[in-house]
């Protein structure tokens, strides 16, 4: 007899092997009906998988992540398929599942058109109907290698000549396409029925631009309908949030060729950077940091000394000057241990926190390149703590409470905790990271987050906790983060006395907020549609004047506003142009400023303004102390 193990720890006897496909069915016909694959002893297998010896089994259904994870790699044979039957003479080369969906590179003599993503589309739809099983073979691979060669499928022939020649293939068939792949897939094709062809693009050939160029045809892929229509709702959304049309519509930013991956800050996308940064130096503040400025430039040597130049340098803009070679900091850390290495330091003045909004350098790749998201040029809020091993807990439980309070006041309180722990390849001894792990978990339980272990994720030089914000159309950001690092200090040479009066390592640790301050302006940016907070606008307040006998009134209020508040300025600006109301209200509010204050004849004669609120809303006519208060409690509360 043959014993299978469910998750629910219940047993199975069956007389002989026996597929996953029959152990479903044996449960259940509505299992059977639902299984996409199967986990046997951890690992994901096909239906049509044979047990042979005793096994835990798991089956895969479209409600596991495993399960959708099938359903988009064989949309992606599907896609591959519909477009071999359209387009015969085109070459398929590969199709992996990548985030909400998949790709799929094809060599074709002319490129894919918008009509032809139609087309291909409503093939897929054909050949799902079918419900054509998915049955795997396995060859030899010099005998696949023949057999691709021979259906003209010359990529696919190389792809499979770079595996070891005793090493056998596996190739899957639908219908007439056959495919190479290791699998698993679903059963038949009748199980891919939520699909979308999203975008062609150009993608060179096993990446390298000397190759020729293929092209990539984009879909996304999803268990249920409801799923997908979701996901297609939250792309228009993103399209109409989208920080670069935002950027240039608002005035805000621009890149440019002359400078890739590096912002010019326009005047109020510079007032809005400058309102993250105040904020955050007052956060330093309150907060016992002392903030510092480290150089630009260093020299080759310090670099060695923390392993970037050996591990990083593809990453990092070099120089030389006087037979010297230098690199642009892609990071402030190191600076920070030069600094807190300046002069004796006791016990007693740790925990040491330093903060800089340093501007950093990294050598992305142009294809990596997004807007303001990500960049060559940056500035973090990045802090570094200098501490023992014991004050470890103490300070990132701290430091959670106030990452907390950060978010909150930017209007996220929707916060995805994730403790990532030590890898195979590290050092330090396994105390310290025991120690360490314990103290990233215990605090995270005292703040009572609740939190995922993402096992072997932390840094060789010891564990983290990632902060991820989940925006307003539900997508991740990973912004802040907490390393413990046992590293740097020791290549670096960082010392302190301790109470026993001998010297002693410092416990470094590595902690953002925001992160880089250009990508969260633009999650911001996203997360508001253009229409930031009022404490955030670049633009408060717009004063209109009706006819031209309102001119000196509307200057005087403007003034006035600019400075009503006791320790900041209100922004303030005045149309005064010859213009209809309407249209310099309409105007005006295309910019998406917070209010828009109209004077006429009466509201002169009142000494008074008329209230329009973002969003079309009238707030009718008011005093000027009165709106003082009112967008004073706004920029309070941060609304």
């Amino acid at each position: 007899m043959l014993e299978i193990t469910l998750p629910d720890g219940s047993r199975r006897q069956y007389p002989g092997p026996v597929t996953v496909a029959e152990v479903a069915e044996s449960i259940g016909s509505g299992l059977a009906k639902a299984a996409l694959g199967g986990k046997v002893d951890g690992q994901l297998v096909d239906t049509s998988f044979r047990i042979e010896h005793p096994a835990q089994l798991a089956i895969v259904t479209a409600k596991d992540a495993e399960g959708l994870e099938m359903i988009r790699h064989s949309t992606a044979h599907l896609l591959a398929y519909a477009v071999k039957t359209l387009f015969p003479e085109a070459q398929v080369t590969i199709g992996p599942v990548i985030d909400n969906g998949f790709y799929y590179d094809f060599s074709y003599k002319r490129p894919f058109t918008p009509d032809d993503l139609v087309a291909i589309e409503k093939q897929m739809e054909a050949l799902a109907a079918q419900d054509e099983p998915v049955v795997r073979r396995v060859l030899p691979r010099d005998e696949a290698v023949e057999y691709f060669k021979g259906l003209g499928e010359h990529y696919k022939a190389e792809i499979i000549a770079s595996i070891p020649s005793n090493e056998d293939v596996s190739l899957y068939r639908e219908g007439a396409f056959e495919d190479l792949c290791r699998g698993p897939h679903v059963p038949s094709t009748g199980k891919l029925r939520h699909f979308k062809l999203m975008k062609v693009a150009g993608a060179y050939w096993r990446g390298d631009h000397r190759n020729e160029m293929l092209q990539r045809i984009y879909g996304t892929a999803w268990a249920t309908k409801e799923e997908l229509q979701q996901y297609l709702h939250m792309l228009e959304e993103a399209e109409k949030r989208d920080h670069r049309r935002l950027g240039r519509e608002l005035d805000l930013f621009h890149m440019d060729e002359t400078a890739p991956g590096l912002v010019f800050w326009h005047p109020k996308g510079w007032t809005i950077w400058q309102q993250v940064e105040q904020y955050m130096r007052a956060v330093y503040r309150d907060n016992g940091y002392h903030e510092v400025k480290g150089p630009q430039i260093l020299d080759k040597s310090l670099w060695e000394k923390t392993g970037h130049w050996q591990n990083y340098r593809e990453n990092m803009f070099t120089t030389e000057s006087e037979k010297r070679d230098y690199a642009l900091k892609p990071m402030n850390c190191p600076g920070h241990v030069l600094i807190f290495k300046q002069g004796i330091k006791s016990y007693r003045e740790l925990p040491l926190r330093y903060g800089e909004f340093g501007a950093c350098h990294r050598n992305e790749p142009t294809g990596g390149l997004h807007g303001i998201m990500r960049v060559r040029g940056f500035t973090q809020d990045d802090g570094h703590i200098f501490c023992t091993e014991d004050q470890i807990q103490p300070e990132v439980l701290a430091f959670t409470q106030l990452l907390q309070k950060v978010y909150a006041d930017f209007g996220y309180s929707d916060i995805i905790y994730k403790v990532a722990t030590r890898p195979e390849a590290r050092i330090g001894s396994d105390e310290s990271w025991d120690k360490a792990e314990a103290a990233l978990i215990h605090s995270l339980e005292a703040s009572g987050c609740a939190f995922e272990i993402s096992p072997g994720e932390g840094a060789f030089y010891g564990p983290k906790i990632e902060y991820t914000l989940k925006d307003a159309i539900g997508r991740h950001w990973q912004c802040g983060t907490i390393q413990v690092d046992f590293s740097m200090p020791e290549r670096l040479d960082a010392e302190y006395v301790g109470e026993d009066g001998g010297r002693h390592r410092p416990v470094m640790l590595h902690r953002a907020i925001v992160g880089s301050l250009e990508r969260f302006i633009g999650i911001l940016i996203e997360q508001h549609a253009g229409a930031l907070p009022v404490w955030l606008a670049p633009l408060q307040v717009a004063v209109l004047n009706i006819t031209d006998a309102q001119q000196d009134y509307c200057r005087e209020i403007a003034a006035k506003l600019q400075k009503a508040l006791p320790h900041q300025d209100l922004r303030v600006v005045t149309d005064l142009r010859n213009e209809k109301i309407t249209y310099k209200i309409r105007e005006h509010a295309l910019q998406k400023l917070p209010y828009i204050l109209v004077a006429g004849d009466k509201e002169k004669a009142a000494g008074a303004v008329a209230v329009r609120a973002r969003g079309n809303k009238d707030l009718g006519v008011m005093s000027l102390d009165a709106f003082v208060e009112l967008i004073a409690r706004d920029i309070a509360s941060k609304a």
